[in-house]
């Protein structure tokens, strides 16, 4: 890597932690600051961009697909690189936050793939960050074997999942890594400091830095995740396109450029993703004002309505005819000890990937080890020894933007109880994230930040749009606050509720929750190491 001085060094505001110092190097720092230098302003534009649209939407300017980039959609010639080392098969992708259980636990699952999620799955408390780094490098270094307090063992087998990491969206920062003065994007400092110190271990080991990408709006920001690839390379001397990236396609605008963001990435593309929660979040987010556009329950809005129909089969169309991988969205089901509540939700998981595998993806998510087999069975079942169906390029999909944009066929009124299941969902979720929890089981399924999201944003939506009262809304989180404090007595549910209230019972809606409360929960604990 390069001796050049940097302008300004990359400061550190926490206080050290247990083997912290594996991580933080005085060289994997420089790293992190050379992306920071090279990229800060770029991203800061984009940001300030994706307000501009958010205003411009609102004020009923259409959404179609982009005339400028039709030359790209319209040449029949291009294609994404072909698939890399450990992930030409990917069946079944098992997600999760980089803790060492779940390591263990998702890379001994039989998964294909397992994707490490520093985003929607992790609270970023500055242990959590930097403890998943240590996860990941004593994983790829299998030196994670470790025994309970209780002596349950958990030890790596033989034949891992392929390890995949997801840095935390562009949107937000992190406050306790600053370059000039200024938070560093938690996007850099996710990918640069896994980069900096497992890429090479990973290529050692025969397979690469792998990476999903969240929450994408547009090719521009695809465009900038391809030039940090290609500086991180340079910097780390590794060729062009040793990085693969999955993109989830989990905005409504990203939905009108899938095909320009696999052009912006072809070299370091692993295909695209539906990410149907923060899918919905967007649609209500973008066009939340407008009564064309009111969901009805969370429950009720399936992979079948015809909106999301439109948009998986175009996604599944657009990759397989750029030879890239197409990957189904996530089976959220947690097992319990009811054998038939898991019967009835290993058949409804079953349907969901009977659906993808017959539309053509080429594997789907789960989000515990205990659906990895149904999973398979299913791709199995479609695949046979094939790994991919990447040769049905589905040709009969035609998708306009009209088809995209098609809600109002299953608009209608919540129930009483899908709006206290939003409420629940919302409010347990915010406990366990100020509590250093991004994952949380609630009644039998695995939430996390999309669908925290999407449980606020829905009552947003249906306060603003009128169809429920705010009285009641109050009364169901008067109601919801008490029970919160009578399971769990150290909760903070103050903090909880005021976190509800800022994201929810709003006239403007706060584009995300997390940005709120990671700033009022980091001030606590910055103030307390210093």
């Amino acid at each position: 890597m390069t001796t050049t001085a940097l302008t300004h060094p990359v400061r550190v505001l926490a206080a050290p932690g247990l083997r912290h110092d594996e991580i933080l190097t005085p060289a994997a720092l420089d790293f992190v600051g050379r992306l920071a230098e090279a990229f800060v302003s770029r991203r800061r534009d984009l940001m300030k961009e994706r307000r501009r649209q958010v205003l411009r939407l609102a004020s009923g300017s259409p959404l179609d697909f982009p005339m400028v980039t039709s030359a790209v959609r319209d040449d029949p010639t291009w294609r994404v690189a072909p698939p890399a080392p450990g992930l030409t098969d990917r069946r079944v992708e098992i997600t999760g936050p980089p803790d060492r259980r779940m390591a263990v636990n998702a890379l001994n699952s039989g998964a294909k793939v397992w994707m490490a999620d520093f985003e929607d799955a992790t609270a970023p408390t500055w242990d959590n960050i930097i403890g998943g780094q240590l996860t990941l490098l004593d994983a790829i270094e299998r030196r994670i074997d470790f025994t309970t307090p209780d002596g349950k063992e958990y030890r790596l087998g033989d034949r891992l999942a392929t390890i995949m990491i997801r840095p935390r969206g562009w949107h937000l920062d992190e406050e306790h890594l600053t370059y000039d003065g200024r938070p560093v994007p938690a996007a850099l400092v996710d990918f640069g400091l896994y980069f900096f110190h497992c890429a090479q271990r990973q290529i050692a080991a025969g397979y690469g830095p792998y990476f999903y990408l969240p929450k994408l709006e547009n090719r521009y920001e695809a465009r900038l995740w391809n030039d940090v690839f290609l500086l991180a390379q340079e910097l780390l001397g590794l060729p062009r396109g040793t990085i693969r990236a999955t993109v989830l396609i989990e905005t409504i605008t990203a939905a009108f450029e899938m095909e320009e963001i696999l052009y912006e990435l072809r070299e370091h593309s692993a295909g695209l993703n539906a990410g149907r929660w923060d899918y919905l979040f967007s649609i209500i987010k973008t066009f939340g004002h407008r009564t064309d556009f009111l969901l009805p329950d969370r429950a009720k809005v399936t992979m079948t309505s015809p909106f999301m129909r439109a948009y998986t089969e175009l996604l599944v169309r657009t990759c397989h005819q750029r030879g890239a991988h197409a990957i189904g969205g996530m089976a959220a089901h947690v097992p319990g000890k009811d054998p038939t509540t898991n019967e009835a939700a290993f058949a409804k998981v079953r349907l969901d990937k009977e659906r993808e595998a017959e539309d053509g993806f080429d594997g789907s998510w789960v989000a515990h080890p205990g659906l990895v087999p149904v999973c398979r069975e299913v791709f199995d079942s479609v695949l046979a020894d094939r790994p991919h169906q990447l040769d049905r390029t589905r040709d009969d999909v035609e998708v306009t933007a009209a088809d995209l944009l098609s809600i109002r066929r299953i608009s209608g009124p919540p129930t009483p109880e899908g709006l206290r299941t939003n409420i629940i969902v919302a409010l347990r979720y915010f406990a366990a994230w100020l509590r250093g929890k991004g994952a949380v089981a609630i009644d039998g399924l695995m939430e996390d930040a999309a669908t925290a999201e999407i449980a606020r944003v829905q009552v947003w939506q249906w306060l603003r749009h009128r169809v429920v009262d705010r009285e009641t809304v109050l009364r169901m989180l008067d109601d919801e606050i008490v029970a919160l404090g009578a399971e769990y007595p150290y909760a903070p549910v103050d903090e909880i509720r005021g976190l509800f209230e800022r994201n929810t019972l709003v006239g403007e809606l706060p584009l995300f929750f997390t940005p709120d409360a990671y700033a009022r929960h980091l001030v606590r604990r910055l103030e307390g190491a210093a």
